[in-house]
């Protein structure tokens, strides 16, 4: 779970704190569907139908702006993460149904949002925190696995470490740009090679 501070909300209290948080979900939605470097404020505005002025009562300025909605949007892939990781029983499946639901939280992410997040320092040291928290997270359940004995008696640190290099590379569009594939399909596969790597025969 990434954490967060006053700074990263955007200014939802308050008189017309709903009509402000719904503006929000939609800036989101926007961003993350079709990127935003290339959008101006008088672009979101417009796109939004709403008045510069409103969206600055949300934040002081289009980066901040931005780097909100990308620890929005990440923040609440974590909460639907983590609550499919909650259902699922055993190591094995807890894995699995870990790294495929990361995947489908990306998988509707335009690549557009991904290529402009990686050129954008604010919103790239978000993504990478939570890429980091995603790794430790994955070495947690292997742990688990190893000792249940569903997985083999791995070297856990250094299994953790290639995952989070693998999971970085994603991140930093690094797979996207060697391989094709785009961040949602990596971690596909990515969690194929790790089950069929880890289960014992």
């Amino acid at each position: 779970m990434i954490e967060t501070s006053a700074a990263d909300a955007p200014k939802l209290t308050g008189r017309g704190a709903a009509r402000r948080s719904e503006l929000f979900e939609k800036l989101v939605t926007l961003l993350v569907g079709e990127g935003f470097a290339q959008l101006t404020l008088d672009d979101l505005a417009a796109r939004l139908h709403c008045s510069k002025r409103t969206l600055y009562g949300l934040a002081g300025s289009k980066e901040q702006l931005v780097r909100a909605a990308v620890v929005h949007f990440f923040r609440r892939a974590t909460g639907r993460v983590e609550a499919v990781l909650a259902a699922a029983t055993g190591p094995a499946e807890r894995l699995a149904a870990y790294l495929r639901a990361v995947s489908a939280e990306l998988a509707p992410v335009s690549p557009r949002f991904f290529d402009d997040v990686a050129a954008f320092e604010p919103a790239a040291e978000v993504y990478e925190r939570n890429t980091r928290a995603a790794a430790g997270r994955v070495q947690e359940l292997i742990e688990e696995g190893v000792t249940a004995g569903v997985f083999r008696e791995v070297h856990v640190s250094f299994a953790a470490d290639v995952i989070s290099s693998v999971m970085v590379r994603i991140q930093r569009r690094q797979v996207a740009s060697a391989t094709g594939l785009a961040d949602a399909e990596a971690y596909d596969q990515l969690a194929e090679l790790l089950l069929n790597g880890l289960r014992r025969g």
